[in-house]
């Protein structure tokens, strides 16, 4: 609580402790995004250089600038979901991979916390879609929650021919669209989408939509 005094404005030890709070968590969000866009910085590096791509093949290959990806390699640009996609599917990896930040080991079992998932997409009215976990290539499996607030709509690039999206509704009402028709899923309700078409997630309602979806890609 702030009071006032002769001397003005005074805090009291839970404002202060609240305020500490909230700048060290929006503090490891910017560490976090930091981390992520240098991970993906050196991935697509490293990978486009292992496949014996220049720049101009890669972009050909992507549909992607060269511009931008000499941009993003430089560090000097953070690529969307959809330009990440392009990327990824060009190079023959997953979107897990070239997000995936270093540390990780080999293992039968690979455990992702909570505070290790990567947020890609953050909507204008509060919105999220955070990529939970992947597999390599060839054939790439990843994992997303999708959180969407009312009057939030994101639409997608066409993925790779072959692309399937597995939808599952947890809350709220989804309207997925694909090819320009619109398919509304309801709570608890789910879909099979071909993704290798223009397609878009909306929050039409008044409440809050979450979703889970796994999105399959083939390997070329």
């Amino acid at each position: 609580m702030v009071k006032l005094s002769k001397k003005g404005l005074r805090f009291d030890a839970a404002m202060v402790t609240i305020l500490t709070m909230n700048a060290n968590k929006s503090t490891a969000v910017e560490a976090e995004a930091e981390l992520v866009s240098k991970a993906i910085q050196s991935r697509i590096g490293s990978t486009r250089r292992e496949r014996g791509l220049t720049f101009d093949q890669l972009a050909a290959l992507s549909g992607v600038s060269k511009g931008m990806l000499v941009q993003i390699e430089q560090g000097k640009a953070n690529p969307s979901i959809g330009i990440l996609c392009k990327v990824a599917s060009a190079l023959r990896v997953s979107v897990a991979e070239l997000v995936e930040t270093p540390g990780a080991s080999p293992s039968p079992v690979r455990s992702i916390s909570p505070h290790d998932t990567t947020t890609l997409w953050s909507g204008p009215n509060g919105g999220s879609a955070v990529l939970l976990v992947g597999t390599e290539g060839p054939d790439m499996l990843e994992l997303w929650h999708w959180e969407l607030h009312p009057g939030e709509r994101f639409e997608a690039q066409p993925h790779s021919r072959g692309t399937r999206e597995l939808l599952h509704v947890t809350q709220g009402t989804l309207e997925l669209e694909v090819d320009g028709v619109s398919y509304p899923l309801l709570k608890g309700g789910s879909a099979v989408a071909q993704t290798e078409r223009p397609h878009a997630y909306a929050c039409r309602g008044s409440s809050v939509t979450k979703f889970t979806m796994v999105v399959f890609e083939p390997g070329r």
